[in-house]
């Protein structure tokens, strides 16, 4: 039986990933229990696990900008001795990573192999995470990037459109920022089947939803999948929510890496929505 590792486990993609997991081996650490900056205790840690899936990461994109030192700590020089530790181990390792390690100024899918310029400290990062795995684990080192996350367990886009939808009359959403909205549950689905296969090939994948959408576009499904009126929401453009971080204005990622491994891509973004809502922690925020 495949030994797993999940750092990071309390997040929304981490408890997403126990629950793909359950009745596997696995050793479960959250942010408590496991401070992936302190390269001692991920060395312990990693010894005798077959898969490690790092799911730890400073999320915080704004607040990047003013501590980029030590959000990098944590999503770059932590992640390399995480990779560290996995090749002294033999394990090996799925780093989640980040549609912002790119420039968002394409006009068609991202390929994997798709030049890298991040816009953003946070990305920045990232990027630093990404390079580290390429070059300690050539072999066994797997780079998930993934986009627009949401899901039950955490803050997110979605539950905060929900949520907004008892509050408010309308609520302005942005219309000139394109992404993939990814369910956080169908990511982890991704990463335990990439965690098993025994044939797919290291290096990068995008796991984002297939299909695109705008936020504004999102915030309309969500309402309408939910049983609201999508009229309540209104377009507006970046302009409008100034942040201290830039977005990428285009953060749609293809997928032929999964046809490599012989694993499927994940499924159009709209039948995934649809199908989170009727999760338990969504019909509450609808309920309410």
């Amino acid at each position: 039986m495949t030994r797993w590792l999940v750092t990071g486990a309390g997040g929304m993609l981490g408890r997403d990933l126990l629950e793909v997991l359950a009745g596997e081996q696995v050793t479960a650490l959250d942010r408590a229990a496991l401070d992936i900056t302190d390269a001692g205790a991920v060395r312990a840690a990693v010894a005798g696990h077959d898969v490690v899936v790092n799911c730890a990461a400073w999320t915080d994109v704004d607040g990047a900008e003013s501590a980029e030192e030590a959000a990098t700590a944590v999503n770059g020089t932590a992640v390399a001795g995480l990779a560290g530790a996995c090749a002294h181990s033999g394990a090996r390792l799925l780093q989640v990573s980040t549609d912002y390690v790119l420039p968002g100024d394409a006009e068609h899918p991202y390929p994997e192999d798709a030049a890298t310029g991040p816009l953003n400290a946070y990305g920045r990062g990232k990027l630093e995470g990404e390079r580290a795995v390429a070059r300690l684990l050539p072999g066994a080192g797997y780079v998930v990037r993934t986009a627009w996350l949401y899901g039950e367990h955490g803050r997110n886009f979605v539950t905060t459109m929900l949520s907004l939808a008892g509050r408010q009359e309308s609520v302005q959403v942005v219309d000139d920022q394109f992404g993939q909205p990814t369910w956080s549950y169908e990511l982890a689905l991704r990463l335990a089947e990439l965690g098993r296969s025994a044939t797919a090939p290291p290096g990068v994948y995008h796991g984002t939803a297939a299909g695109r959408a705008s936020w504004y576009e999102l915030a309309r499904a969500a309402y309408e999948l939910a049983g609201l009126d999508p009229a309540r929401v209104r377009p507006t453009d970046s302009t409008a929510f100034r942040r201290p971080a830039a977005r990428p204005g285009y953060s749609v990622l293809g997928h032929a890496r999964w046809a490599e491994a012989g694993l499927p891509p994940m499924p159009q973004w709209r039948e995934s929505l649809a199908k989170a809502l009727q999760r338990p922690a969504f019909q509450a925020l609808r309920a309410g």
